[in-house]
């Protein structure tokens, strides 16, 4: 697996990382076989949340013995100083360790979360007092709002952005990348397989990683993945034009409506599945799989139908995709 330095910092991590949200469906055995698999194969760089439920506390099982081998990060929905005190001590615990390499303010989608982080008493300022203490190393920022993270890119105080990245959400390599690449802080890419809309897996995580991303962290909760994910940085190749061209009618596929599955939208007050029920949707109409997306939805207690048209997840989403169009449109013709 190559490596790559992260920014500024001193972290040499694999090109290719590991994403943390898909092994909370896994049971813990089988999340630390995945988890192992992955470390074998190369992946040093391990990245979680306090979101994801029990993914630190996977980690932690299975990586904790192998400490000195691997780069952990994670990550805290708070924003002021004292609540992501309290994340942290969580995270430290979950993943059995003195010290996080990385740790992130997650998700920050507005300009007055970003002011409410960085004022006294804010959360930017109890983790640069957690780093004096030695439990974090390096200080980094998440989102899905290119004039968020440029603004935090602007303030030269974080060592890391984290951005979603892929064939088609390459719009952050117009300003946030190149920016972030001057200031000298690492960039790291959430969903280069666009929440799993991208067929070509390679081809997408190796178009991320040519494209200013320093390091592709795909979900992964299968050997399977594993293997194929990690041959994309085992020897990092510029894309062909033949697979150039089918990422670009992949793009073309999902068109304006694409759910890039940030889940920003849920909890759905009516209880809907919102991400997944569009990711069927995508399936069924783009990709002709009628079968799995059929399939998948009978496992759903709720789907389009339900949908009461309440607006909520419109508010939410930061693409402002309007939702209850969507779901409208494919109870037409998947119920």
């Amino acid at each position: 697996m190559e490596k790559r330095r992260l920014g500024q910092t001193d972290l040499e991590v694999s090109i290719v990382g590991f994403g943390g949200i898909p092994i909370q469906g896994l049971p813990f055995a089988e999340a630390e076989r995945v988890l192992l698999h992955a470390l074998d194969r190369g992946i040093d760089f391990f990245d979680s949340a306090r979101a994801y439920t029990d993914s630190e506390e996977k980690m932690g099982r299975a990586l904790s013995p192998h400490r000195n081998r691997i780069h952990l990060a994670s990550k805290a929905l708070s924003r002021t100083g004292t609540k992501i005190t309290e994340e942290l001590e969580t995270s430290l615990r979950n993943l059995r360790t003195d010290t996080i390499d990385l740790y992130q303010v997650h998700s920050v989608g507005t300009t007055e979360q970003l002011d409410t982080i960085m004022a006294p008493g804010g959360a930017y300022e109890a983790l640069a007092g957690a780093r004096e203490q030695g439990k974090i190393r390096w200080i980094g920022i998440t989102g899905h709002s290119r004039p968020v993270l440029l603004a935090a890119v602007e303030t030269g105080l974080f060592d890391t952005v984290q951005c979603p990245f892929n064939p088609i959400e390459d719009e952050w390599a117009d300003e946030v990348l190149p920016e972030a690449r001057k200031a000298g802080i690492g960039t790291i890419g959430m969903k280069p397989l666009a929440g799993g809309a991208i067929r070509n897996a390679a081809a997408s995580i190796r178009f991320s990683l040519t494209r200013g991303i320093d390091v592709s962290i795909p979900g992964m909760d299968s050997i399977t993945q594993i293997e194929e994910n990690t041959a994309a940085g085992e020897k990092l190749e510029p894309l062909t034009a033949a697979e150039l061209e089918d990422l670009r009618r992949e793009k073309e596929i999902w068109g304006d409506s694409f759910c890039r599955r940030c889940a920003y939208c849920m909890p759905c007050p009516n209880g809907l599945n919102i991400p997944f029920l569009l990711l069927i949707d995508g399936y069924y109409t783009r990709y002709e799989l009628k079968d799995w997306a059929l399939a998948r939805l009978g496992t759903l207690e709720k789907t389009f139908a339900d949908c009461a048209a309440c607006g909520e997840c419109i508010e939410k989403c930061p693409y402002h995709l309007p939702v209850p169009e969507l779901m409208e449109r494919a109870a037409e013709h998947l119920i």
